[in-house]
């Protein structure tokens, strides 16, 4: 017994001017649902705050704020892409292949690289605070 053929599913319009920002903002909260699901992008959301108290304990500047953020959003926006790259190649290959094995690998190196960068930022910025009192 065949299952039943469903019809193809038509693109939906274009949708332009000001109804494009709140569409685009719907699929940006859409994303961060998403996102929500994966225990790395909660740990992220949990540092963040422990970064910020962090930084208000050492009394550094605002640029040191400012690079700390433009560190963490480069970090969730990379997350973001790395869990894409895992949704895209679970579908695609729902059994292993190396060629599955090699993109989640190569989106979980670039997470990684943000990581160390933020780490790398946050001792240096503790390690001058400390060694300046």
């Amino acid at each position: 017994m065949n299952a039943p053929q469903t019809a193809p599913r038509q693109k939906p319009e274009r949708i332009t001017g000001v109804a494009h920002l709140f569409a685009a903002a719907g699929y940006s909260i859409g994303g961060l649902r998403r996102l929500w699901q994966e225990t790395a992008f909660r740990h992220i959301s949990l540092a963040l705050p422990l970064c910020l108290i962090l930084f208000a304990a050492l009394g550094v500047g605002m640029l040191e704020y400012a690079i700390l953020l433009v560190l963490f959003f480069g970090l969730i926006a990379v997350e973001a892409l790395n869990t894409a790259i895992e949704c895209i190649v679970d579908h695609l290959a729902p059994q292993w292949e190396e060629f599955a094995r090699d993109a989640k690998d190569l989106g979980s190196l670039a997470t990684m690289c943000l990581l160390c960068a933020n780490g790398v930022f946050l001792g240096t910025v503790v390690f001058r605070s400390l060694a300046l009192n």
